[in-house]
């Protein structure tokens, strides 16, 4: 499944929020519709089918690798990365434990 397709199937469990940064894998019609249905302003790059490119705010989209390198590092936890956990509870409080103890690391 695209990932257009995943995000729109979260969209409406998602908190209200004015922007959503994506990458090109989000593009899609029926998703750009989707958030502006919400208010929310996608800034997502056009796919290289797009005939036209739809432009979007560089400088938000810039920032992006901030959340890339944070998914990075809690993939260095082998349980994580390799989702041993077999109940969703179970494997979150892996998650909120191993975003714990990073955001310490950071602060010390």
């Amino acid at each position: 499944m695209s990932d257009h397709r995943g995000a729109a199937l979260m969209l409406p469990s998602l908190p209200q929020a004015k922007d959503l940064i994506g990458d090109k894998g989000y593009d899609s019609n029926r998703f750009r519709q989707a958030l502006a249905a919400r208010a929310i302003a996608p800034c997502i790059p056009s796919s290289r089918s797009r005939k036209v490119p739809i432009p979007y705010d560089k400088t938000p989209y810039r920032q992006r690798h901030r959340i890339e390198n944070m998914f990075g590092r809690m993939k260095d936890w082998r349980r994580i990365a390799m989702r041993y956990d077999r109940c969703a509870h179970t494997f979150m409080s892996a998650i909120c434990l191993a975003a714990t103890v990073l955001f310490w690391i950071n602060e010390s």
